[in-house]
């Protein structure tokens, strides 16, 4: 409405401009500089193209029939001229039809002037009426876009609003978000807080619970509850010592040992027990000890190993707490005293017995005793190693002391024997059977099982090398050095002109018999008989000719020497080195010392050849037969000539040398003294 009322006055306006007015205004829109409404390019042209549209605007139809005569010729191409009325009344009549002035008469030229201004008034609205029109259209275009532009303010504003709305509820959303987070953290934090006072309280609480276990009197240490009730209470005193800022730490903490204490004392209690049971047991079968040692040594090991599951587990436990816990290590102390207590207590009388009746069985055979008293006490210390790996899954040194204690037993009877032994030959053999069948042959490839025994047979070992050292001194001073040699001894060069004689009469028997058995061979197995006879005879004369001559053999061989190279081989492998070449030595020179006196003799006796022959033989006999022996044999003699050093001393001693004390030439007594 309000939009009609200002196009209407706009229109009221526009009839009130004078045409000279209208143009002087129009003039101010496009004038060249500071224009009202400047237009741009294409504005310019959609003027130029109306202005030549307005160009051939039609006549109006109303216009009088008189006035068409002074229109151009290109006004007269208006669609009106089609039709021209047929006289001028009709014309004019047509003319005021149109202008609805068909009533009113022009009398006056006051009506003529207000009948042409409204006649000039309807051809200007003709001619707006189109520009009109897209005025109008363009207001309600405007008035379309107003209203489209409103609309969208108003969507701008609540989209606007809704995203203040937004924002609000998004910060309010993500305060909210932040408190739920931080409320949740507070609470995790809280349930940590109340888990990690719970996990540490429960090692407090468990203290009434291990107290209600031992104090029970249906407690048993085989149940099953017994082993993890010590794995806990472990842990409890772990952590109790490692917190020791903790409140009531000291109080909670002797309470968790005295605990720990209730607990040892029940396994040691049924540990000993067991094992003092076993030994009641087999000692009430014969309080004496059993006679029979096989019976006895079976029942003892099978009666223990029957009885090894039972403690086993409780064991493995004491031994794994061991090493970390003071306590437990003290109890398998005392378990392991108590378990060698009851084996030594078993084993001692049947061992005793055992070696008793060896000795009896052996009284005159000390080498068969002693293979047989070792024997038997290293099947002792393998057996004793396994039974011990029955219940103890861990070695200790305490074993070794009961073996080795047991060892000094069969040690005890046995040395008394040793060092009255006289022979050479017997303790030679001791030697062997300790060191090699003993040591080597058992202790190294069981060196683990047999420490103990190792010791005691290394201690008899040594006993017997001392004893066997005496008596080859003994032997030496007697038999070597003090041998008095008979007459027989020194029948040289009788005896070897003898032997060899004797050496050639056999000879010939030998060829004379390979001869005869010759002649007789089979004709069938001529062949292969004259090849094994053609071998036969190849090797027998070669055997002849490499044999040792009967004047070499041992038989003629000086006593002295043979004493001394049998002496020497029985020695070689019952020393270590150093010792056997001292030993060796002072025969070889006890052997020579026999052997210069007895070529002294036989140099009186015979010639000067023959004792140097003898000499000369049986020195060559000592060269060959102890090369075997890798040792050196030469001794090494050290001595100081001071004949020089007392003569000077006796010069400058003399008191005709005082004066030449101070002479300052080469005579000085001093410096001569020096020089010497």
């Amino acid at each position: 409405m309000l939009a009609s009322v200002t196009m209407a006055s706009t229109d009221l306006s526009l009839l009130d401009l004078t045409d000279k007015e209208t143009r002087e205004k129009l003039s101010l829109w496009d004038r060249r500089t500071e224009a009202t409404a400047p237009l741009t390019e294409k504005q310019m042209d959609s003027v130029l193209e109306i202005r030549a549209a307005a160009e051939t605007l039609s006549v109006p139809s109303e216009l009088p029939i008189e006035d068409l005569c002074s229109l151009s010729s290109r006004s007269l191409q208006s669609p009106f001229t089609a039709t021209v009325p047929a006289s001028t009344e009709d014309v004019l009549l047509k003319g005021f039809q149109m202008l609805q002035m068909e009533t009113d008469r022009i009398e006056t030229a006051q009506q003529f002037f207000a009948w042409f201004a409204k006649l000039q008034t309807n051809m200007d609205l003709d001619e707006s009426a189109k520009y009109r029109r897209t005025r109008d259209d363009l207001n309600s275009y405007q008035e379309q876009c107003d209203a489209i532009l409103k609309d969208v303010n108003m969507a701008l504003e609540h989209l606007d609003s809704l995203q203040k709305q937004y924002l609000f509820v998004s910060n309010k959303t993500g305060a909210l978000h932040e408190a739920c987070e931080q409320l949740l953290k507070e609470q995790s934090e809280l349930v940590d807080l109340a888990e990690s006072i719970q996990q540490k309280l429960s090692y407090f609480n468990e203290l009434e619970n291990i107290n209600t276990k031992l104090n029970s009197p249906t407690l048993s240490v085989n149940s099953e509850g017994f082993i993890p009730m010590l794995s806990k209470l472990d842990d409890c005193i772990e952590y109790v010592s490692s917190h020791p800022n903790f409140k009531d730490y000291p109080v909670y903490l002797a309470k968790f040992k005295q605990c720990l204490s209730k607990a040892m004392h029940f396994m040691k209690v049924y540990i000993v027990n067991t094992m003092q049971s076993l030994t009641s047991q087999l000692t009430k079968r014969d309080p004496m000890g059993l006679t029979n040692a096989d019976n006895a040594f079976t029942l003892y090991y099978v009666k223990f190993r029957a009885a090894a599951p039972k403690v086993r587990s409780l064991i493995e436990q004491i031994e794994q707490r061991a090493e970390k816990i003071p306590e437990y290590q003290q109890l398998l102390e005392e378990i392991h005293q108590c378990y060698l207590d009851q084996r030594e207590q078993l084993l001692s009388p049947c061992i005793t017995s055992t070696i008793t009746d060896l000795t009896k069985q052996n009284n005159k055979d000390h080498c068969a005793l002693v293979r047989s008293g070792c024997a038997f006490m290293v099947h002792v210390c393998q057996d004793e190693h396994q039974l011990f790996n029955e219940f103890f899954s861990k070695p200790t040194s305490r074993l070794d002391e009961l073996l080795e204690k047991l060892c000094v037993s069969l040690y005890d009877v046995l040395r008394p024997l040793i060092i009255h032994i006289i022979h050479l030959e017997t303790l030679s053999e001791l030697c062997s059977i300790l060191k090699n069948e003993m040591l080597e042959d058992h202790v190294q490839n069981n060196a683990a099982q047999l420490g103990a025994f190792d010791a005691v047979v290394k201690q008899m070992l040594e006993d017997v090398q001392e004893r066997l050292v005496y008596r080859t001194h003994i032997y030496i001073q007697t038999d070597i050095i003090g041998y008095n040699p008979a007459p027989g001894d020194l029948a040289y060069p009788e005896k070897l002109e003898m032997m060899e004689r004797i050496a050639q009469s056999l000879k010939e028997e030998q060829m004379k018999q390979m001869s005869q058995e010759s002649a007789f061979s089979d004709v069938r197995l001529e062949d292969a008989d004259g090849r094994r006879n053609s071998n036969a005879g190849n090797v027998e004369p070669s055997r002849l000719q490499t044999s040792v001559s009967p004047a070499d053999l041992h038989g003629m061989w000086y006593p002295t020497v043979r004493r001394t190279l049998v002496c020497l081989s029985k020695l070689y492998r019952c020393f270590d080195r150093a010792v056997f070449q001292g030993l060796s030595q002072e025969a070889l020179s006890a052997c020579i010392q026999s052997l210069l006196k007895a070529s002294d003799i036989i140099l009186k006796n015979k010639t000067q050849i023959d004792g140097q022959l003898f000499l000369i033989k049986h020195l060559l006999i000592l060269r060959e037969q102890i090369a075997p022996f890798h040792t050196d044999f030469a001794i090494k003699e050290i001595s100081l000539d001071l004949k020089k050093t007392r003569d000077a001393a006796f010069k400058i001693l003399n008191p005709k040398a005082v004066p030449k004390f101070f002479r300052l030439n080469s005579h000085n007594a001093i410096l001569e003294f020096l020089l010497e």
